[in-house]
């Protein structure tokens, strides 16, 4: 079934509220990333980045959504303006009250960062800052891929304050996510180094 359009729910709705209010005019109890495209309009990319880092906050949920996240990362650092979701992922689902869960789980934090979230043109709403939103967004993907103990939360929590900024188009808030992002990135690859080098050391040893 085709999603709904809600109409300008995305200029008028706090962003901690348009995860419920989207999942409430969704039909069914499963929800698929590609009805969410739909329904997020122009604000598609930011809204799906969103919608798909918000798990990367909860235990064994993160590398569920890697793959679509990685996706979408690419074809912003591309500079597609509309995410294009092949049929495999667009028919991807999430349980209707998983996704609530989510909104109403992410809702405190979300709503302390809105109050410092307008819209403030500059170089990250600019198609060069989208695409360098993109591809520390496809890096972030893979980090949430890889296990690795607590290295999900870091960079996740970053890019969705990036995605937060890219859905107002605000420039100093996605450059606040960016700086996150990267300070995350650097914590999870240096874990993820670590524990190879570990790995490594102790086949040696056995060998």
């Amino acid at each position: 079934m085709t999603a709904e359009r809600i109409p300008h729910a995305e200029d008028t709705a706090p962003i901690s509220r348009i995860v419920a209010e989207v999942a409430a005019a969704l039909p069914g109890e499963r929800i698929t990333l590609g009805e969410m495209a739909e329904a997020f309009g122009d604000r598609a990319f930011g809204l799906l980045l969103l919608l798909l880092l918000l798990p990367g906050l909860l235990p064994g949920m993160a590398s569920v959504f890697g793959l679509p996240l990685l996706l979408l990362g690419v074809q912003m650092g591309l500079g597609l303006r509309v995410p294009k979701l092949p049929r495999i992922l667009a028919r991807q689902s999430i349980k209707r009250t998983d996704l609530l869960r989510l909104a109403s789980a992410s809702s405190m934090g979300l709503n302390r960062i809105e109050r410092f979230i307008r819209p403030r043109p500059g170089f990250f709403t600019g198609p060069l800052g989208e695409r360098i939103i993109g591809w520390l967004t496809a890096y972030v993907a893979i980090m949430l891929i890889l296990p690795g103990p607590g290295t999900n939360g870091p960079p996740a929590f970053g890019n969705i304050v990036m995605a937060l900024g890219l859905i107002e188009h605000d420039s100093k808030v996605t450059g606040w996510g960016v700086g996150l992002t990267v300070a995350g990135c650097i914590f999870a690859t240096l874990v993820l180094g670590l524990l190879g080098w570990l790995g490594m050391e102790a086949v040696q040893r056995l060998f």
